[in-house]
């Protein structure tokens, strides 16, 4: 089964597109090839710890820009245990979320230094995103699917990070 990577803005049409009209490129791509073996096995080798989002609405900074694109990282045992001690968790037990995505998020648009003041202060929409897109890394490792075309029966892969809410 080939897989194949579809992302948000568009990609779609080109793998329909390609299905149906290059059975020979499949047939030398299916040719085996001297690189390709290692390829795979440097693959399976690596782990992708940090995966890249897009903020429904996005995080407004003190100066009044708006901050969707960012990046969270793979949670350790210790992220998770860490908010357990957190004096305010213990008084709320709700804020563990915003302590738990403030220790992940290692980027959000230019700002380098999450903390949980910024997460306070983003919009509840963006949060429960970033709530939702730290279950689906940390419980999966990945955010692709493999999916099954109902017309063509052609297997690929679709990132299910999207762009913006309704989008996954």
């Amino acid at each position: 089964m080939r897989r194949r990577t579809v992302t948000p803005g568009g990609g779609l049409e080109e793998v329909l597109d390609n299905l149906a009209t290059a059975p020979a490129a499949r047939e030398e791509a299916a040719l085996p090839a001297p690189a390709r073996p290692r390829e795979r096995e440097r693959e399976r080798d690596t782990l992708q710890t940090e995966f890249a989002f897009e903020l429904p609405r996005g995080y407004v900074d003190d100066e009044g820009h708006v901050h969707r694109s960012g990046t969270m990282r793979l949670a350790t045992a210790r992220d998770e245990l860490r908010p357990q001690i957190d004096l305010r968790v213990k008084e709320n037990p709700a804020y563990l979320s915003v302590v738990l995505l403030s220790q992940v998020i290692t980027q959000l648009g230019t700002v380098t230094d999450v903390h949980a003041g910024i997460v306070e202060r983003m919009y509840a929409t963006d949060v429960a995103f970033l709530q939702d897109f730290y279950r689906r890394i940390n419980s999966e490792g990945h955010t692709h699917a493999a999916v099954t075309c109902p017309l063509c029966h052609g297997s690929f892969e679709v990132d299910l990070s999207g762009g913006r809410l309704g989008e996954s």
